[in-house]
């Protein structure tokens, strides 16, 4: 097991590196000027050449990559051109709402996914399985953004049950905290679900048909205890895989959710920095989303040994 992590974290090095490259890269093809996009385009160019080089932007690519990568090597992501604020308090101060809008929309797609998908798959072919399934492929094919804008639409205005968009935290008002959360984490978790419901239905149809549940069935067991404790047991390692993948895409940030909610996450600090060309925020939040993204895959794999004591890590 520790070869195996120690593998595993020395083959983060160069997918990390390829990614800062990328993200680096990337972010300065989009059109614009940092400089003008700061002083306005009324700004004179005495100005912009000084706001240039105190950000290090007449430098070559080459030169301002490695300036970077190896602040950000120290723990220093650099400052905000905007506010001029250090980055990484900023990320971090945007990844607890994104985390917290993460696990609500996983904790409801679990709830409904899973229930739904052993339904399906032990109704074969009835009303119950064919609404299900019509259900998931509905939640598949809906855009999060028009499904958050029908939420709303639903419980903000008609029924003005739930506040449109905004965040509270839950140390200051748990119970705000709750209903500024409940439609961002339904539109996610609505996704979420129908990949996981259709998953769970097609593992199971699979685990039904294998001898050990015949034999469970034989020994007299109930329905309920054969479903359960030998089906699902046996089923979840597919199911285990896709929730961590979700996880991950979600932590790396719901832009369009964030966006549509006004949830200041990942996504939505992200968003606001790219059109403000503020490089530094784009690229730590690209680099610090991709290492969570390997973490939860690493997470995920290590799982597999609590859940299934036959997998040998090598």
């Amino acid at each position: 097991m520790a070869r195996y992590l120690a593998t595993r974290l020395l083959s983060l090095i160069p997918i990390l590196f390829g990614t800062s490259v990328v993200a680096f890269l990337l972010v300065r093809l989009v059109p614009g000027d940092p400089a003008i996009a700061l002083l306005g385009m009324e700004a004179d160019a005495r100005s912009l050449a000084a706001l240039r080089q105190q950000m290090a932007l007449d430098q070559p690519v080459i030169v301002q990559y490695v300036t970077w990568i190896s602040h950000v090597l120290t723990g220093d992501f650099g400052r905000s051109i905007q506010g001029g604020r250090p980055v990484f308090p900023l990320l971090i101060g945007a990844l607890a709402p994104t985390a917290l809008l993460s696990a609500a929309a996983l904790v409801i797609s679990l709830l409904i996914a899973i229930p739904a998908g052993i339904v399906a798959a032990t109704r074969r072919n009835s009303g119950a399985d064919y609404t299900a399934s019509f259900l998931a492929l509905c939640g598949l094919s809906l855009p999060s953004f028009w499904l958050g804008i029908l939420l709303i639409l639903a419980f903000s205005i008609y029924l003005p049950l739930l506040p449109a968009s905004g965040y509270v935290s839950p140390l200051v008002d748990p119970i705000g905290h709750l209903r500024h959360l409940v439609l961002p984490a339904v539109t996610l978790g609505a996704a979420l679900a129908a990949a996981t419901m259709r998953m769970t239905r097609a593992t199971m149809l699979e685990v039904m048909r294998a001898d050990y549940v015949r034999t469970a069935r034989a020994k007299g067991l109930s329905r309920r205890k054969v479903i359960w404790v030998h089906a699902l047991r046996n089923a979840r390692m597919p199911i285990v895989t896709l929730l961590g993948i979700q996880l991950g895409q979600l932590l790396g940030g719901v832009v369009v959710t964030e966006t549509v909610f006004s949830w200041p996450g990942i996504g939505k600090l992200t968003v606001d920095a790219i059109f403000a060309r503020d490089y530094p925020v784009v690229q730590g939040a690209v680099l610090l989303t991709a290492t969570l993204f390997v973490l939860i895959n690493l997470a995920t794999d290590l799982i597999y040994t609590v859940l299934d004591p036959r997998v040998r890590l090598s």
